[in-house]
């Protein structure tokens, strides 16, 4: 690769260590969504409450320079308090109607608790997932680029949320698990935010101009046919595996090369390899693989699914 390339993977190498100074023992977490965001993906973020969802969200819209805005869902919220609405503005004795853009208008959308808006919000979400657009009052507005809803949900906590559904679970392109950190992991945690310096500051080191090149270099990226093929045959055998109601769709297909080559590009090789396909099989596939009640009694999960079409 030329030295242009080799100075844009420096970069992201650079602030994904920025990150992680804030954001610790999630170094898998944290290579999974930098994976995203090259593949130019939405990712949904799944974990018990305290874990820094929102911190690590909102380090990453730091040392990238895009522009953050965080929603909160609630049972109450509209869509227009997401796309934004309509307001009649004054000047100089005239009234006119004005576009009033709303949260969602920003490079890195934090959707916290997606899982509390009713159906109704979480559908005009869609749409800016989907079309990086937003319709309101019959006009059409370009979302920013990049552009990425990155969402969280907590797993635990059933009462009074809405399940996504299946076509807009489809929509993201990862579903990441972040667990809990170790013993050291979590020790250094308590230090830094219990000590002096309760702010742990970072370093703008990657432009938005600079992620754009990446997302179109992360696309030039070579795999083997054999590869592609693979990760394609992979994602078919969900449709057919024991104990699955629905399978996979082409989305999935066309996500997990993607990610690969991505993972690839983070990784700072020219080509992708088998444990690329395999490192992201999981979070590309575990949110599409809807189990049938015979497996979900046995207690089975997507993810034990996965690992034996791996195998």
């Amino acid at each position: 690769m030329s030295n242009g390339v080799d100075e844009i993977q420096a970069k992201i190498e650079r602030a994904r260590e920025e990150v992680g100074k804030r954001i610790v023992g999630q170094a898998d977490v944290l290579e999974q969504l930098f994976v995203c965001i090259l593949a130019d993906g939405n990712a949904l973020l799944e974990s018990n409450p305290g874990l820094g969802k929102t911190t690590m969200v909102r380090t990453v819209a730091e040392v990238t320079d895009l522009e953050f805005s965080r929603i909160q869902n609630t049972p109450d919220l509209m869509p227009s308090d997401i796309t934004g609405t309509e307001i009649i503005r004054e000047s100089r004795g005239d009234r006119e109607f004005v576009f009033e853009r709303g949260p969602v208008f920003a490079n890195v959308v934090l959707a916290d608790e997606i899982n509390r808006a009713t159906p109704k919000t979480q559908a005009a979400l869609l749409e800016a997932m989907q079309e990086r657009q937003v319709t309101a009052a019959g006009e059409t507005y370009a979302l920013p680029e990049p552009f990425f809803i990155l969402a969280t949900q907590n797993p635990i906590e059933q009462g009074g949320t809405y399940e996504l559904p299946e076509a807009q679970t489809d929509r993201f392109m990862l579903k990441v698990l972040v667990d809990y950190p170790d013993y050291d992991a979590e020790r250094d945690i308590v230090d830094i935010y219990t000590g002096v310096r309760r702010r742990v500051d970072v370093e703008r080191v990657l432009t938005r101009d600079e992620l754009r090149t990446a997302q179109e270099l992360v696309r030039e990226v070579p795999i083997a046919d054999d590869l592609r093929d693979r990760a394609i045959q992979l994602v078919r055998r969900t449709r057919e595996a024991d104990g699955v109601e629905f399978g996979a769709s082409p989305r999935a297909s066309m996500a997990l090369v993607l990610t690969a080559k991505a993972r690839a590009f983070l990784q700072g090789r020219s080509h992708v390899s088998g444990a690329d396909v395999e490192a992201l099989a999981a979070p590309v596939l575990r949110h599409r693989i809807l189990l049938g009640f015979r497996a979900e009694r046995e207690g089975l999960t997507p993810d034990d699914v996965i690992e034996d079409l791996l195998e």
